[in-house]
């Protein structure tokens, strides 16, 4: 089926069009070329006639002798449209066809004769028909005469009505053909760039590190171009990196430096230079955690499975905090995949699945689903416990870099705000609320891809 705006869909109405504007004027020239040829039949037909008449006369010598007949019967057919009439040098007539009865053939004026005599013409009968005359003088010394022989056009124009009406049928028939094998070759034609869609889909959604296969060569170099564009970005992102862990490696120990000698000293100014080397420390921070965060996200192709990290994860806890039951819905075969770094899925779900081991009271549910939006499918991870839960106040805090509710709880306060950071840059959502458990409910959702055809290993 050819999809509405492709080049496919594009190719066949531009080529449906022209071919039946072509159809259309092949059928009016077919017909203007039959009404032609069958015109030209029947002048040469009356041509014959005339020639006949003439030899009958010169051989009866006496143009009113009842002897001059022509074989053809349409001659004595009344109002058939064929008649023939011999008239006097006056004009007054001799002899005429029995078809005449009751009618006046008119002449045709002198001035459209040729050299020999002859004319033709384009005249109506009493009773409407069309007709085609030829006329011919015809001298019997010591007078002349003329000879008028004519044919019905009437006829010929249905059998032209008739002959249009079956090739426009006929040429409608060829172009259905036509274009039913227009659309084949537009979607043959289309192929190669299904293909290369198909191929530049599977490297965003992991299942290739290159645009693969052969192609035409008109669009051959789009598909070396796009492997090329690959090549180059995943050369600025490793360059990208090295910079990143240069320029961290070049300002930490300049920071710890100034640190050490803030701390060794007091007074004011100590105070300040300390207060101010913290601030630098947290901005260097955070902007190179971005940094980070950002080559990691940009790498085209990459994807996990979230049941196979969701059921790591909750083992890795269940040893960390044995006084917690983790409870872990697994998912069918069919939940979509992380279109992500497997690490960074570990990073968002482990932090959040160790904040809720943390802050429950031995209880927390894991439970993994998909969820069509506005944008797409997306992954939907849902952790709740049977904790304290959070403030509206407080879950907006507790996003901030360093931020701690609690001083007692150990850690850096700074988990959340990564996952926040992570969940930013694939695009997604962190939301916090009040959990069927009585503590807190995290959902986060992210960008899914494709299975692209893995089966995932039962693991227990």
């Amino acid at each position: 089926m050819l999809r509405k705006g492709s080049i496919a869909a594009s190719l066949f109405w531009l080529s449906a069009g022209w071919l039946v504007l072509g159809l259309v004027a092949t059928g009016f020239l077919l017909t203007d070329l039959y009404s032609r040829a069958l015109d030209t039949s029947l002048t040469q037909t009356l041509d014959f006639h005339v020639e006949s008449l003439a030899g009958e006369l010169l051989e009866a010598g006496d143009p009113r002798d009842e002897s001059i007949v022509l074989a053809d019967p349409r001659f004595e057919r009344p109002r058939s449209g064929w008649y023939w009439v011999i008239r006097d040098g006056n004009g007054a007539v001799v002899n005429l066809s029995a078809s005449m009865v009751g009618i006046d053939l008119p002449q045709i004026p002198v001035a459209d004769r040729d050299a020999s005599g002859r004319a033709t013409a384009m005249l109506q009968d009493a009773f409407g028909t069309q007709m085609r005359v030829v006329e011919r003088t015809v001298t019997l010394a010591p007078n002349s005469y003329t000879i008028s022989v004519s044919g019905n056009f009437t006829e010929i124009l249905e059998l032209v009505d008739d002959f249009r009406g079956q090739a426009f049928i006929v040429l409608g028939a060829v172009g259905i053909m036509l274009a039913g094998m227009s659309a084949i070759v537009a979607r043959f034609a289309m192929r190669p760039i299904s293909r290369l869609s198909r191929a530049i889909e599977a490297v965003r959604e992991g299942d290739s590190a290159e645009v693969s296969g052969s192609y035409p060569t008109e669009i051959a170099p789009l598909a070396e171009e796009v492997n090329e564009l690959l090549r180059s970005n995943q050369q600025i992102i490793e360059r990208a990196r090295s910079q990143v862990g240069n320029l961290a490696h070049g300002l930490k120990t300049p920071i710890a430096v100034l640190r050490n000698e803030a701390f060794a000293r007091k007074g004011a100014l100590a105070d300040i230079v300390q207060t101010e080397i913290e601030k630098m420390s947290n901005m260097v921070s955070t902007y190179l955690e971005r940094a980070r965060l950002a080559a990691r996200t940009s790498v085209v192709g990459k994807k996990a499975d979230a049941t196979m990290i969701m059921l790591r994860l909750t083992r890795v806890m269940r040893k960390i905090h044995p006084n917690v039951t983790i409870a872990f819905q697994r998912p069918d075969a069919s939940l979509p995949w992380f279109r992500g770094d497997e690490a960074d899925l570990e990073e968002m779900a482990g932090n959040l699945l160790d904040n809720a081991c943390k802050w429950s009271k031995g209880q927390v549910g894991v439970r993994l689903s998909s969820e069509r939006g506005d944008k797409g499918t997306f992954l939907l991870i849902r952790i709740d416990d049977n904790g304290p839960g959070l403030s509206e106040e407080d879950a907006v805090k507790v996003l901030r870099r360093g931020v701690r509710l609690d001083e007692k709880t150990p850690g850096t306060g700074l988990g959340l705000d990564i996952v926040k950071e992570l969940v930013d840059v694939y695009g997604g959502s962190l939301d916090f609320k009040r959990s069927a458990l009585g503590g807190l409910l995290v959902e986060l959702r992210l960008p899914t891809a494709r299975l692209g055809g893995l089966v995932r290993q039962p693991q227990g």
